[in-house]
């Protein structure tokens, strides 16, 4: 007889939490609509581990809920992981995104307003899960709820509004990229979840010797500035004649004008160089680095320090980093080009400096893998260009494209940014000019991007995601006047070539994303696939009391547009190798098809971040 759980593996199933420990459960068919009426169950996180069954076994169930981000953390704490998952909230951004244009037009309707439904961190209860409704599911379905709105009311909610979706992403003009896109971006918010949790692998120790060393030691008091800037400032001041002060805010005095002149007040900074006869349209790097000044040398070192203080300091460290691991929380898509940002300690701009202080725990490893001039390669596969398609065969595409270019590297990776980002000046302008002479289709690809844009047309990625519409402002601006003698606005073409430029980019920045976020999730996939032999249950480092042991598999810790981290026991190593070249060749197969396009790897095993290569 077969396994009766093998004959609802592949079906979809609503999730709503309901009052304590309860839930409800509504099994559905492909087309959204349920199988039956949903279920009450008296725990919900056990009912989710009992159907989701052991990895490796028949498929797992899709979890349908409003948004992974509110309710997988709770479940990752009760130590219940899931496979797949369709996140409602970011499927309609997803749509929406792509329907704003239709709206904006003849009228379309307007998405449902999904508000997320979140387990309360203080009172979800390790070990079974208390669910509490922070707000209701979807306002305009359930305006004028009671404050705890009835989980059967919920549940239909969430199945009418999953269903629309269903039917809205088969209607695409690609329904299967669409399709693939919005899997891969509720798959991208388990992913998050599952890096949060684990953390990236932190030394305080080591991070509070880096900062000591560049910086002295930690100050006393909140505010003042460490030594080594204290002595910058007053080198600042003293440059102008004026006397450093004690490591307060001031930096010195003035000695013209009596009045502190302060390293961190681009104003005084401006004002100062201005009595000195210097007069600079800013405090920027560019700016500075060409002033002839014995203040610009201490003022760019206290700026590059500065900077590290406030954004990686001592006090982001008691923030952020607590048992050795740095926990961000991600935000999938949050970039209108589908890349990820985060909310808080800035974890997709961790400085080159601070990577020594990302060690592996005793017995693991990194293996740091980072996708190769990825831009370049994803419009030589989405332009379909022969000849650029095999010069991004090669190991390093910017040499192989120099032969356009009389041998010069530089000149081909000046060509190649300028035709992806817009740059037409200039060396830019003749570089440009070979680039569509050699390689015209992958030219053409992007500047039709472009043309698009400056019409006021949205372009998509290749799975589908839609850029923003242009706003009403700037339609007013750029559109024809009405009055044939009538002058237009001299910013209308200013500000189309600005969104041309921005469309011109998008369809690749875009493109590569898509590939970037199916890679994450087939290494995600392949990454517990990987044997653990016989080792011992491990305890997250600063796991709250009661939080179930952790089996030793890999896990992935980081990732930033196209780098991973995964940390893994060190004979484990190889295995997650293969696995991360592996899910590239998928990546490349599921995004662009058939192409003979390369997506090369740099992978580094390393025991520190700062190692790989």
């Amino acid at each position: 007889m077969s396994d009766p759980r093998a004959r609802i593996s592949s079906v979809r199933v609503a999730v709503v939490p309901g009052p304590g420990r309860s839930g409800l459960l509504c099994q559905l068919r492909e087309d959204g609509s349920p199988t039956e009426d949903p279920v009450e169950v008296a725990d919900l996180v056990a009912a989710i581990r009992e159907r989701e069954g052991p990895t490796g076994g028949p498929p797992q169930p899709r979890w349908v809920w409003p948004s992974a981000a509110g309710l997988y953390p709770a479940l990752l704490r009760a130590g219940v992981r899931v496979a797949r998952c369709h996140d409602v909230a970011l499927a309609d951004a997803l749509l929406s995104g792509r329907d704003a244009a239709l709206a904006e037009t003849n009228g379309a309707r307007t998405p449902v307003d999904v508000a997320a439904l979140t387990w309360d961190d203080d009172a979800a209860e390790v070990g079974g899960g208390l669910l509490t409704h922070q707000q209701p599911l979807f306002d305009p379905v359930l305006a004028g709820a009671p404050e705890r709105p009835d989980p059967r009311d919920t549940m239909n909610a969430l199945i009418d509004v999953h269903a629309d979706q269903l039917g809205r992403i088969g209607s695409d003009e690609h329904p299967g990229r669409f399709s693939l896109l919005v899997a891969a971006e509720s798959a991208g918010a388990l992913v998050a979840a599952e890096m949060s949790l684990a953390g990236v692998p932190w030394r305080a120790d080591v991070h509070d010797a880096l900062l000591t060393d560049l910086l002295g030691p930690r100050p006393a008091l909140p505010g003042q500035r460490p030594a080594r800037l204290a002595d910058l400032a007053a080198q600042f001041a003293a440059a102008f004649g004026g006397t450093g002060g004690p490591g307060g805010p001031s930096g010195g005095q003035h000695a013209r004008t009596g009045k502190p002149v302060n390293p961190d007040s681009p104003a005084q900074v401006l004002q100062a160089f201005a009595a000195a006869g210097i007069r600079l349209p800013s405090t920027r790097f560019a700016v500075l680095r060409n002033v002839d000044h014995p203040a610009v040398g201490p003022l760019l070192e206290y700026k590059e320090l500065a900077r590290l203080h406030s954004a990686f300091g001592w006090t982001w460290l008691d923030t952020w980093v607590q048992g050795n691991r740095f926990r961000p929380e991600y935000v999938v898509g949050g970039v209108v080009s589908g890349r990820w940002a985060s909310r808080g300690g800035g974890a997709l701009q961790i400085p080159r400096l601070l990577r020594r202080a990302v060690v592996a725990d005793p017995g693991w490893v990194l293996v740091v893998a980072d996708a190769a001039q990825l831009e370049p390669r994803v419009l030589a596969a989405l332009a379909g260009d022969r000849a650029f398609a095999a010069a991004a065969a090669a190991g390093d595409l910017y040499s192989e494209l120099a032969t356009a270019f009389g041998g010069e590297r530089r000149k081909a990776k000046v060509a190649m940014l300028s035709a992806m980002y817009g740059g037409a000046g200039g060396e830019a302008g003749q570089l440009l000019a070979v680039l569509r002479q050699r390689f015209p289709a992958a030219s053409g690809y992007v500047e039709a991007a472009a043309r698009a844009g400056e019409e006021g047309r949205v372009v998509r990625s290749v799975l589908g995601r839609t850029c923003p519409p242009p706003s009403a402002n700037w339609r007013s601006l750029t559109e024809e006047a009405a009055d044939p003698d009538g002058e237009r606005d001299p910013n209308a073409g200013r500000a189309s070539r600005a969104r041309g430029r921005f469309t011109r980019n998008f369809v690749v920045q875009s493109s590569a994303a898509d590939w970037a976020l199916v890679m994450l999730v087939s290494l995600r996939a392949a990454l517990t696939k990987i044997a653990t032999h016989g080792e011992s249950p491990r305890v997250l480092p600063s796991a709250k009391p009661g939080t179930p042991a952790r089996r030793q598999q890999p896990e992935l810790v980081f990732f930033q547009h196209d780098e991973v981290i995964v940390h893994c026991r060190r004979e484990q190593a190889d295995a997650v190798v293969a696995a991360v070249s592996q899910a590239a060749a998928g990546a490349s197969r599921l995004v662009f098809g058939p192409t003979r396009v390369v997506f090369p790897l740099n992978t580094s095993v390393v025991d520190c971040y700062a190692d790989a290569k």
